[in-house]
């Protein structure tokens, strides 16, 4: 009679299931003496990822800044433009100054143009400070090269151009202008509302341009941008005055949303000068130069 033939998996299942137990009993055994030495840590459970830190802007980050745009090889008109920038209510004013304002400065008549021209970025900052009665920080005079640097980072803007010039629309729509024609436009010096009208296309163009929605953009380049401009400027502007203002403008670029705005100066033209109304100047300092004691701005909701 022929003996059965054995089956192989009778073998093979108990030959596996000791060699799995001894790979639990080894491996159990290595863990237990690594953790009563010291050289692996006892806790099982999956480490936390870091927390992020956010840095609270408070009103000390507060900043004024009045930009010079001056290209004498180009001929185009001298600009000027004061920004208050505000990164705890995440808020940036501009506001275009008409070369043409006029007013009594240390017991002269002077124009903000020939503040300019006879005492330079301080003669200019000096006119500024007592017309607007405020505390101009630092202030940035910039060329046709460092103007475009500073549009290419901003990105350009979507803007509607009504004035006939040349290389726009001309008809109210809105139209992509890239630096080149920012440039030009904020240096037209035919609009029919004269340095009024030019003040405010220049508050309103940069306004647009913070606005385009890529202040995280801006932010995590903000540190070569920096480095960038500032190498080609004319400015009393630091690397300290940067890296302590660094993080509140960022987290204002992060997390604000339309932190643009832009104001227009009131007042009268009386021929070939603009005068203009204090009553706008005590308002924006109300709104955006002053705060009580508690650190909290008094500006309008």
């Amino acid at each position: 009679m022929a003996k059965k033939k054995k089956k192989s998996g009778s073998i093979a299942v108990p030959y596996l299931l000791t060699i799995f137990i001894g790979i639990i009993v080894v491996g159990g055994g290595t863990l237990f003496a690594l953790r009563h030495f010291g050289i692996i840590d006892g806790d099982d459970s999956l480490p936390l990822p870091p927390k992020r830190q956010i840095a609270i802007a408070s009103y000390e980050d507060n900043h004024t800044i009045l930009f010079i745009y001056d290209e004498p090889s180009k001929k185009n008109a001298k600009t000027f433009m004061l920004m208050r920038s505000v990164p705890k209510d995440k808020r940036v004013l501009f506001i275009g100054v008409p070369t043409n304002t006029i007013a009594i400065v240390d017991g002269t008549q002077q124009s903000m143009l020939s503040a300019y021209e006879t005492g330079g970025s301080t003669g200019a900052v000096n006119f500024t400070e007592q017309v607007f009665g405020i505390d101009i920080d630092r202030y940035m005079k910039v060329d046709s090269a460092a103007f475009i640097k500073i549009c290419d980072i901003l990105g350009g803007v979507s803007y509607p151009v009504a004035e006939d010039i040349a290389g726009f629309n001309g008809d109210g729509s809105e139209q992509y202008l890239n630096s080149e024609q920012i440039e030009k436009l904020i240096t037209y010096s035919l609009y029919d509302g004269g340095e009024t009208e030019r003040a405010y296309v220049v508050s309103s163009v940069f306004s647009a341009m913070l606005n385009r929605g890529e202040g995280l953009r801006i932010s995590d380049n903000l540190d070569s941008s920096f480095k960038t401009v500032i190498n080609m400027v004319d400015t009393d502007i630091t690397a300290v005055d940067y890296k302590n203002r660094k993080v509140a403008i960022k987290g204002m670029l992060e997390r604000g949303i339309t932190i643009g705005s832009f104001l227009i100066i009131n007042g009268e033209d009386a021929y070939e000068d603009f005068i203009p109304d204090e009553g706008f100047f005590a308002d924006l300092r109300e709104r955006y130069f002053s705060y009580d004691e508690s650190g909290d701005s008094n500006k309008d909701e």
